[in-house]
């Protein structure tokens, strides 16, 4: 399976942008998929998540960013709005085979194949 992010680039604070993520390979809607970022210095962290058809949402993204999936399509996206500085990073998609238990949907540990990675600025 191979996953190639795109949609970042530099946006003003509140702004928003749009990533896309293409899977491709073998890719099964029973997949789980996921977005990460990583700030220079800081680990990966989590974003947000598509489990077994419903979302989940690191506490500081709720309602500002929505995770969605087409299966149809093999795409994963990530709608960012309302963007702040702090949101600077590079952003990942990643999926697992489908046997990413709940309680490990945060933790890139958990996913199998990852995407390279886009960058995100925001500027003040």
């Amino acid at each position: 399976v191979q996953l190639q992010a795109s949609g970042g680039g530099v946006v003003q604070a509140g702004g928003s942008l749009r990533l896309s993520c293409a899977a491709s390979g073998g890719t099964s809607s029973r997949y789980n998929v996921g977005w990460f970022r990583q700030a220079p210095g800081n680990e990966r962290e989590f974003v947000a998540a598509v489990w077994r058809g419903r979302t989940y949402y690191a506490d500081s993204y709720k309602g500002r960013f929505t995770i969605s999936r087409d299966n149809a399509k093999n795409m994963i996206y990530l709608q960012m709005n309302s963007l702040r500085p702090e949101d600077t990073a590079v952003y990942y998609c990643a999926a697992d085979r489908g046997t990413l238990i709940l309680s490990s949907i945060s933790l890139a540990r958990g996913y199998d194949y990852w995407g390279q990675g886009t960058q995100v600025t925001v500027s003040s």
